[in-house]
């Protein structure tokens, strides 16, 4: 876990290149104003707190009332401090998944509330973004549109192919990665194979069990909703911090950048897709040529996108930290294990 803390100073090395770069001084910043940079904070709590009451309906629905709703939502709020640390924005849901075992939940039911969290939060983004790119294409961003799409639907098919395969076919370690495992590390890796082949048939044997049922399609739906929700006030906060800065954008546009921007910085190219976001709200909004990132008089300009980031990524990762470590890696009393 240190790394990631060590970590975390490298994703100011964009924001410093494109400071130095467009020449945006810290007064820039603060010039947005300390009320709509508060809002922009409050926005995106509000997103992160929906997708922990998404996780706590999930975790009940599957499991009962095992456990206080409120803790686990701030589990789950807790581990999107791994995803912002890491390439891609993954991890989340391995912390759910040890939170719920230290709970005593045995790791196909873990893995199974884990997935249906995952895969309800990637199906709402995935469409949002799909949107974004289209939107983009008939504006003329021919370049970031294709480049929005291209990347929304690989994920996105991948992750919904996955997901309903699972409830017709029982999924096992590739062959060529078994090979490997049992060259290098011998007997202790045929163990290894044999754990997670078994792991992976009772997961695929739980979707068979519920993906078909009513009870699941309407957790489903319903979380579903949740995500669409939560990725809207996402996109929301960068409308109130461009407001701050005097630039006027509507609600759809500023949802439609924001989860443009959101598939590009999906690229794992640099942790938390730093730089990569705050290019993608600016190519997004100005149609730019990818290449040629000189923000044009009267538009969206980078100190905007610099307080975005700041009240959407830095302020988040300090309260998903707390949470992480007071909640999601806490040591759990025997009485309150399952």
């Amino acid at each position: 876990m240190n790394w990631r803390i060590i970590a975390i100073p490298a994703t100011f090395i964009p924001i410093f290149i494109i400071a130095i770069q467009f020449d945006i001084k810290f007064e820039d910043v603060l010039a947005i104003g300390f009320l709509p940079f508060v809002a922009a904070v409050i926005t995106i709590m509000i997103k992160l707190g929906l997708q922990g009451i998404k996780f706590a309906y999930i975790a009940h629905k599957y499991l009962g009332k095992f456990d206080s709703f409120w803790k686990l939502c701030g589990v789950r709020i807790g581990s999107e401090f791994i995803k912002f640390t890491t390439p891609m924005f993954v991890g989340a849901e391995f912390v759910v998944i040890y939170y719920l075992h230290k709970k005593g939940v045995p790791p196909s039911k873990s893995t199974w509330i884990a997935i249906m969290d995952i895969v309800t939060e990637v199906f709402a983004g995935g469409l949002l973004s799909i949107m974004a790119g289209i939107f983009a294409l008939m504006n003329g961003a021919y370049v970031v549109g294709a480049i929005i799409l291209g990347i929304s639907i690989t994920v996105t098919s991948l992750w919904m192919v996955l997901f309903f395969l699972s409830s017709k076919r029982t999924f096992q370690v590739p062959r060529i990665f078994v090979s490997l495992t049992k060259q290098f590390a011998k007997e202790k890796g045929e163990k290894y194979i044999e754990q997670t082949n078994s792991w992976m048939e009772e997961v695929c044997t739980m979707s068979r069990q519920n993906l078909k049922t009513t009870e699941s399609k309407k957790v489903f739906a319903i979380s579903f909703l949740f995500s669409l929700a939560s990725w809207s006030f996402y996109g929301i906060s960068f409308m109130i911090i461009a407001m701050g800065t005097g630039y006027v954008i509507s609600i759809f546009d500023s949802i439609m950048a924001v989860m443009g921007a959101n598939a590009i910085g999906n690229l794992p190219i640099t942790i938390g897709g730093s730089g990569l976001a705050e290019f993608g709200i600016i190519a997004y909004l100005n149609n730019l040529d990818p290449f040629n990132l000189t923000v044009p008089q009267g538009t969206v300009a980078w100190d905007a996108v610099i307080g975005w980031r700041i009240a959407t990524y830095y302020v988040p990762i300090m309260i998903t930290w707390l949470l992480l470590v007071k909640l999601a890696l806490s040591k759990i009393p025997k009485k309150e294990k399952l």
